[in-house]
This record gives C-alpha cells, structure tokens and sequence, in this order.
C-alpha cells in the first residue's frame, strides 16, 4: 500500500513529537512525506499537483500538531483549496472515492485531559468530527486516528517507540483499525 502523509507543522524542526513521527517514516519506501508549510512557505498551493498526489496514493495520512482544537491554519487552507467541488465531491467529484483517509494527531495536554468531563471537555474523537465530516462528504473512508498525547513531558525514547507505532498504525490494514 501507498501511503502519503501529509504534515502540517508550521515548526517541524522545533517540534518533539511531529519530528520524531517523521524522522520514522524516512526508513520506509512506499510512504511519501508531504511538508505542506516547506512546500508552500508563501501559502500559494499547487491546487493540481496536490490533486495528483492524491491519486497517486491508497491512503492519505493528515499528520499535525492540534492548534485550538483543530488543524494548523494550512491545513485547512489545503483542505479549502484542493478539495474542489466537481472533483472532491457534488456532481462528478468522485476522484476520492473509497480512498482511505487518517489523521494523526499530537497534543501537548494528556489523554485524561481529552475526555468528557475533562480540562478539555472533548475527546479527541469528537474534534476530528470534520475531518471526518469531510471525508465523508468526499466519499472517502475515515479511519481511526493515531494520536500522541502529552508529547512535551515525553522521553526521547518514548518518542521513538510512539514513532514506531505509528508507523505500524498507518500501515495496517483498514479492517484491522476499525475493529
């Protein structure tokens, strides 16, 4: 399976958790590591390249740091540009279809702190509703997302077993994540 990954870190070289996630990722060949803010420091994406990098993929990867309860601002901004109508979804947008899409997420707060009842009163689950909301609509298939909590107060060495993980949580098959 082809996986594209996709990161939106605005600061990966400062980053703990997202580095390490995409230090990982480098000793494996058929997934493709998309810097979305090296790519498009000036913010002008390449609408059609991007659509073709999607096609060219089975399974899409959004990989970021949570920003206020959703993604880092160009992420969105992709999301806005290259999922077209007439392409993405509405009459004849169908190019996306069946294709399997994830997030994987990182947070500086804990996991008892995304829960009901918690600090941040949600879950993760329920944060990535449009995201998923989103894949839906174009009639891609979400799965589970891979998420890495509290990634500050983490050891360089937890960091590397979580990165090992999700190595193995992107690249697992789609039953065995929804199950």
């Amino acid at each position: 399976m082809h996986i594209l990954v996709i990161n939106a870190h605005p600061h990966l070289q400062d980053s703990r958790g997202n580095r390490a996630l995409a230090h990982e990722l480098e000793t494996y060949e058929l997934i493709h590591f998309h810097n979305l803010y090296e790519q498009y420091p000036d913010w002008n994406i390449d609408v059609e390249k991007e659509q073709q990098l999607l096609l060219a993929y089975d399974r899409v990867v959004f990989q970021f740091p949570l920003f206020w309860y959703s993604t880092p601002p160009l992420l969105k901004k992709w999301f806005d540009d290259v999922l077209t109508f007439g392409w993405a979804y509405g009459p004849g947008g169908t190019q996306l279809q069946g294709k399997e899409f994830l997030a994987a997420v990182t947070t500086a707060g804990t996991e008892k702190q995304y829960r009901s009842g918690g600090q941040n009163a949600f879950t993760i689950s329920e944060l990535l509703r449009p995201i998923q909301a989103t894949v839906t609509k174009i009639n891609g298939t979400y799965l589970p997302a891979f998420v890495l909590y509290h990634v500050q107060e983490r050891t360089d060495e937890y960091l590397a077993e979580q990165a090992k993980a999700y190595v193995e949580h992107i690249r697992q098959d789609a039953a065995a994540l929804m199950y």
